[in-house]
């Protein structure tokens, strides 16, 4: 039967080979389901309808069965009531019954062979449907793991590359400069601040000096007076 396609000629196996190579798994798993819980109902109305032919021939087998037994049994009390016309007749309508119920019975062992291979079917149906349900949900915890996975690779990937690398030994370089800077500017500040004082002091007291040598070594060589 048509309705059995999918399950004839795409196994679960293809299917989720199909699903992993797909761009978004989760959302053709959903398609891949609904298509399924689709096939199924179909496949559940086309049993009931078998189930009912085959119980409409157990039906019919069986009041033909009764009526070869209801004529058995009359043709044997007519007889022994030496009633030959009635006997003939009871056994007459007992074999035509009798053939109805051997026909009955050929289409509803025919029928319930079919039913019972369309229940088969039904329930392995049903079995991967359930199936595909349960990959669902593990589909569906491995993308939400990959997906988080990829965003945290992608947040990081900046930390380990050379341009970050060099962007920071650059800010590095800077900041010594700028600490170098602010020492060199420290103790500029502070040599102006001691010159104003004790170095101009400092001076003065080494410009007498020099003074004081000089006069010296000039009264060396000062002339007696005549």
């Amino acid at each position: 039967m048509s309705i059995f396609k999918r399950l004839r000629d795409l196994t679960l196996s293809n299917v989720y080979a199909l699903i992993e190579k797909a761009e978004d798994p989760i959302k053709m798993t959903d398609q891949y389901i609904r298509d399924m819980q689709a096939d199924l109902e179909d496949a559940e109305k086309a049993v009931a309808a078998q189930i009912a032919l085959e119980k409409r021939f157990k039906q019919q087998y069986d009041e033909q069965a009764a009526l070869v037994q209801r004529r058995t049994e009359q043709a044997h009390t007519a007889a022994k009531a030496q009633n030959v016309d009635l006997a003939r007749r009871a056994l007459e309508e007992k074999n035509a019954a009798e053939q109805k119920m051997n026909e009955f019975k050929a289409s509803y062992d025919q029928n319930k062979a079919a039913a019972d291979n369309l229940r088969g079917k039904l329930d392995e149906m049903r079995k991967q449907l359930t199936e595909m349900k349960n990959k669902r949900e593990t589909l569906v915890a491995r993308y939400n793991a990959a997906k988080a996975q990829k965003e945290i690779n992608r947040a990081m990937s900046g930390f380990g590359n050379d341009s970050a690398n060099a962007g920071l030994k650059r800010m590095e370089e800077r900041m010594l400069q700028m600490e170098a800077q602010a020492e060199a500017s420290n103790e500029m500040l502070g040599s102006s601040k001691s010159k104003s004082l004790d170095d101009e002091f400092a001076a003065l007291g080494k410009d007498q000096a020099v003074e004081d040598e000089l006069a010296a070594l000039l009264k060396q060589y000062e002339k007696p007076d005549a």
